[in-house]
């Protein structure tokens, strides 16, 4: 599993450079988004290019590996992590703009299963992973991804990890995981709260929500970054996403309570 992984992260760091490199040329701002943003963003990105008239080149995946790569000179504008750390310590580092730092969200997880699965995921919660017929369970890879990191965390919260261990399977990030089971290739998942109330999850699977407390809090943030080559585009698509309603709705997408 160990030589999967690493091959996987080495990968995706040389996909990363590509996408650098078409983004820098086919678009005025680019942005590099923790999974599961892609749902929300497909809604504000329109608006934002159609008032703004610039174009936006966004890559999505897990926050780890963008971090990395940032910390070897990604030229992205802006970083959208599912936790806020990750950009705080490139904020450390000089790597970010000073006072760019903000949170945007409070991510969840839940355990995701198709709607024709044989496990009643909403009365068993977490025992539903200890289900004989549960043979494979999808989880963002914890090493680089804060979803799978949570999942993770919830597993030892409720003293199942050791017993399912054996039977997960790591997605490079949470959409990811999330297509392995959608797809039928994990018998059901720990995903994003944001991903199962999307269209396409919604409507073919049913959930049942982790407890805030089996894990830490997914606060996740954004930075503008030193190594971009348009820090007003960037900040004109912060100050956009930061009016009231778009701010609102983002939370709503990863799950927040309204009182957040």
């Amino acid at each position: 599993m160990r030589r999967k992984i690493y091959f996987g992260w080495v990968w995706g760091m040389a996909l990363a450079v590509i996408l650098w490199t078409n983004a820098t040329w086919a678009a005025d701002i680019t942005i590099a988004a923790a999974s599961d943003l892609n749902l929300a963003f497909k809604e504000f990105v329109p608006l934002f290019e159609k008032k703004s008239g610039e174009t936006l080149s966004i890559s999505f995946g897990s926050s780890g590996n963008f971090y990395a790569q940032i910390l070897n000179g990604a030229p992205f504008d802006l970083f959208f992590s599912a936790d806020i750390n990750y950009p705080s310590k490139l904020e450390e580092a000089g790597v970010a703009d000073p006072g760019t730092l903000h949170q945007y969200a409070l991510g969840r997880i839940v355990i995701w299963v198709p709607k024709d699965s044989p496990i009643d995921v909403k009365n068993l919660g977490m025992k539903a992973l200890l289900e004989p017929s549960v043979k494979k369970i999808a989880i963002a890879n914890p090493n680089h991804a804060p979803y799978g990191m949570a999942a993770v965390e919830a597993m030892n919260h409720f003293k199942i990890y050791e017993s399912v261990k054996e039977k997960l399977v790591l997605g490079e990030n949470v959409s990811q995981a999330a297509q392995f089971v959608e797809s039928g290739a994990a018998d059901l998942g720990i995903i994003a709260l944001s991903l199962a109330l999307g269209p396409t999850l919604k409507e073919r699977g049913l959930y049942w929500e982790v407890p805030e407390v089996a894990h830490q809090p997914l606060k996740q943030g954004v930075v503008v970054l030193k190594k971009g080559k348009n820090p007003k585009g960037a900040r004109d698509f912060l100050l956009f996403l930061q009016g009231a309603e778009h701010l609102g709705e983002i939370w709503i997408y990863n799950g927040a309570r309204a009182a957040a």
